[in-house]
């Protein structure tokens, strides 16, 4: 059932057999202030309906002005096969008590959420998707154990929040991490030496990241797994130092920075008789002069046209 984009006071009541709900930019505002969010007025009143929406595996509730004041502590209890919640676009300030513990899928985007308490997550053993981006997070304000009851998390989306150092205590299972649009200037060395099998993907782009901010540890860990590194929109003067032991490597993307040089060495390995995994390497909008790159340095890479040097800073498209 889409009710997206109405006007509702209240939910009228919706069969049990519900599946899935979209009430997104749907609650009427009464008194300035958003209606609230509870089992008698949301998810069907259980003193009537006792089994609620027991069946409901899709919950969308964007852009309401929902807020942790009127959202009841059991507004979710009755959602006991729920899978995807989604809650962007409110006002909530803390990440919410009570969801189900059957939860895939928690999607917190654009809020004013300040910081990730130990316990928060602690019914979200089953969660793989974890978004929490354009909020207001800050590194000392997630818990070190902010995510140790989320064994079979996959993605975590930070981007867009005020983080300065890459977080600390990351889960071992982690695939794809988001950190796109933050204020980071530094990825400690072996932070990622404990993650099995290693992230696939690592968005960096938009920090503020510098060549001495990477250590030449700072992707131990991830030699196999990951796949695409962005680090486009950054201040990198040189070529990240640990790029070339990445073997996984597939889309390195180092356009937008300060880059001068490209050394032999720091993109292919000429030492190594094999071709690379490279199929897309931007390093576009540097200030590297094509004329001093080594002619060997993307000996690797077995099509050329998969090197994106065009333009370079104060050059023309035509250059």
């Amino acid at each position: 059932m889409n009710l997206d984009g109405n006007s509702l006071s209240t939910v009228p009541a919706l069969p049990t057999s519900l599946q899935e709900l979209k009430l997104n930019w749907s609650w009427v505002r009464s008194r300035g202030r958003a209606q609230r969010l509870e089992r008698c007025s949301l998810l069907t009143c259980p003193s009537v309906r006792p089994a609620g929406l027991s069946q409901l595996l899709t919950l969308e509730v964007e852009g309401n002005q929902l807020h942790d004041g009127n959202i009841s502590p059991l507004a979710f209890q009755p959602l006991r096969s729920l899978l995807y919640l989604r809650l962007d676009r409110n006002r909530l300030w803390t990440i919410l008590p009570g969801l189900p513990a059957s939860l895939q899928e928690l999607h917190l985007s654009t809020n004013a959420i300040e910081e990730v308490l130990e316990g928060a997550l602690s019914r979200g053993r089953g969660l793989s998707v974890l978004v929490l981006s354009n909020n207001r997070l800050q590194e000392d304000r997630l818990a070190p154990r902010a995510w140790i009851h989320l064994p079979k998390l996959e993605t975590l989306d930070l981007s867009h929040n005020w983080l300065v150092h890459v977080p600390s205590f990351l889960l071992q299972g982690l695939r794809r991490l988001a950190l796109h649009h933050n204020h980071i200037e530094h990825i400690p060395g072996y932070m990622f030496t404990h993650m099995k099998p290693g992230l696939e993907f690592l968005h960096l782009s938009h920090n503020s990241l510098h060549a001495d901010g990477i250590h030449s540890m700072s992707f131990l860990g991830l030699r196999t797994s990951l796949a695409e590194l962005l680090l486009d929109h950054n201040q990198l003067q040189a070529i990240p130092r640990g790029l070339l032991g990445l073997r996984g490597l597939r889309v390195p993307r180092l356009s937008h920075n300060k880059i001068r040089h490209v050394p032999l060495n720091s993109i292919c390995d000429t030492r190594v008789a094999q071709d690379s995994n490279l199929i897309s390497t931007h390093l576009e909008n540097n200030l590297i002069d094509r004329c001093h790159i080594p002619p060997t340095a993307f000996s690797c890479i077995r099509a050329y046209h998969s090197v994106v040097l065009q333009p370079q800073q104060g050059e023309g498209e035509g250059s």
